[in-house]
């Protein structure tokens, strides 16, 4: 193998953390891997990888040697990309939380994979904040602002938001009717990944924005608890349409205040702001914004 070969071999052993399976996707003997691995250790000067006989994780330098082999390689496909006639080729590595992914990227993914073959994709879900070259990530999709002007930023489409509450918790305060009407009312609360404080709802009346900081018995980080608490009738809850349809659906929570609902989230791709955007980022992108479009065309 030559070093390419061994940078390749030792990306593939962080993301899959295995010798063993590294060896296989490659075509080689796992002794191979494993002297190869050697090799590179001792061309870099120091241990890149913890190895037992369970898991394998990087060192601290490991971790460093993995984001810059990561964006060598990268390069190098870009570069042979950029000249190859024919689609893009290459690995893309995704974050975007779970819902999201399930709600809108799977049911249309096979139709892009099938438009570009050359391409594989793997996906992190997480509702966290990612280090974008750190964690390794090509782009997360994000719903919000963000605030790093590190990064850069593409707009994807709108998430039209919604706030609801269970029928439970709507017979014991009441139903409101505006705003101001909240006085009596409880709220879920959701921790900002920034700030670490509870965020108030948001509510759109003429042309103005309205913010509402309700009490909140319980909070949470996690967009998927805050709805299951939602629907144990703790609290009211904002959140963008999509994830509350089957909810709404079966009558597990029910919409209020529809003429003063929070404004729509952006949905960005968020991606280094230090290196260009290889082909295969580039099309992903494109099919993405180019789904939102005709997901609000045919919802309109």
């Amino acid at each position: 193998m030559d070093r390419l070969d061994r940078l390749e071999l030792f990306t593939r052993i962080v993301e899959g953390g295995s010798f063993a399976r590294a060896a296989r996707d490659l075509h080689v003997a796992r002794s191979t891997a494993t002297n190869a691995i050697n090799l590179l250790e001792q061309e870099a000067g120091v241990r890149l990888l913890a190895r037992t006989t369970r898991q394998v994780a990087t060192t601290p330098e490991g971790a460093e040697f993995y984001r810059r082999a990561r964006a060598i390689l990268a390069e190098v496909e870009d570069t042979f990309g950029t000249f190859a006639s024919g689609s893009p080729t290459g690995h893309l590595r995704i974050d975007a939380s779970g819902l999201l992914t399930r709600t809108f990227l799977v049911p249309h993914l096979p139709a892009f994979l099938e438009r570009f073959p050359g391409l594989t994709i793997s996906f992190s879900q997480s509702d966290r904040f990612v280090d974008i070259v750190r964690d390794g990530v090509d782009c997360a999709l994000r719903a919000g602002h963000p605030q790093d002007s590190s990064l850069r930023m593409r707009k994807l489409g709108e998430l039209p938001e919604i706030t609801c509450a269970s029928p439970a918790y709507l017979a014991r305060h009441g139903t409101p009717r505006d705003c101001d009407d909240l006085e009596s009312h409880r709220m879920i609360g959701f921790l900002s990944s920034r700030t670490g404080e509870v965020m108030p709802l948001e509510f759109r009346r003429d042309g103005a924005t309205v913010h509402r900081r309700l009490p909140a018995p319980v909070s949470t980080d996690n967009s998927d608890t805050a709805a299951a608490l939602a629907r144990q009738g703790l609290g009211l809850i904002q959140a963008p349409r999509y994830r509350f349809a089957s909810d709404l659906a079966s009558g597990a929570l029910v919409e209020v205040l529809e003429g003063t609902p929070p404004e729509p989230l952006p949905l960005n791709a968020i991606h280094a702001g230090d290196r260009s955007v290889s082909r295969r980022l580039e099309v992903f992108l494109d099919w993405v914004k180019e789904m939102f479009s005709d997901t609000d065309r045919k919802s309109g």
